[in-house]
């Protein structure tokens, strides 16, 4: 796919997200299409946690760079480190926050960051929700047979919360809306597609 330039406003555009990890690195992609978001693909990088942190971070890169020949995003977006108490944790994270960056920067693109309230709020409309609701409520705007897994939903949703906030050539597009009349009618909502989702399956 070809990328657009800023005054193409009718172009398709698409947006890559990356919820970082050294174990499990989610990725989405989204795509603009007319008037609309769609959801184009995801998946989760596995890296071995028994190999050594700097293998983990090369195949890591080797990852996100295949990624980024197949889809040929226009616009990235990556989760922020959020505070952790555990310091070693958050250092780890940061390392694979760091290749992440570094992918995305070698394809030249420009990279957005935001905190992981910022992309729960965008999406479920609470910046307290959890993987789960994350993960039904990415799959319920994008009309998904069934959630991704959840590292790969962050990373969806990250991808949406970017375009929301007016990504390269995605600005003025909104999220499908969320139910309306509150969390009760969200919950009710997701519920129903649970209950979709396991009559499919039977």
């Amino acid at each position: 796919m070809s990328r657009s330039g800023p005054g193409d406003a009718l172009a398709p555009v698409r947006v890559l997200g990356i919820d970082p990890g050294t174990r499990l690195c989610g990725w989405g992609v989204v795509a603009r299409v007319g008037g609309r978001l769609e959801h184009v693909d995801n998946g989760v990088v596995v890296l071995d946690p028994k190999a050594a942190l700097a293998d983990r971070l090369a195949r890591l890169l080797e990852a996100l760079e295949g990624v980024l020949g197949v889809y040929h995003p226009d616009a990235a977006a990556c989760e922020s480190v959020f505070h952790n108490r555990n310091a070693r944790a958050a250092l780890t994270l940061g390392h694979a926050r760091g290749v992440a960056l570094a992918a995305l920067a070698r394809s030249g693109l420009a990279v957005s960051e935001y905190t992981p309230q910022q992309v729960k709020k965008a999406v479920t409309g609470s910046g307290r929700a959890d993987k789960a609701q994350i993960q039904q409520m990415v799959a319920l705007r994008l009309d998904l047979p069934e959630p991704p897994q959840a590292d790969a939903a962050d990373a969806v949703a990250v991808a949406l919360c970017h375009a929301q906030h007016g990504a390269v050539g995605v600005a003025g597009v909104a999220l499908p809306t969320a139910p309306r009349g509150g969390r009760r009618r969200s919950q009710a909502a997701l519920k129903a597609l649970v209950t979709r989702q396991e009559k499919g399956r039977t």
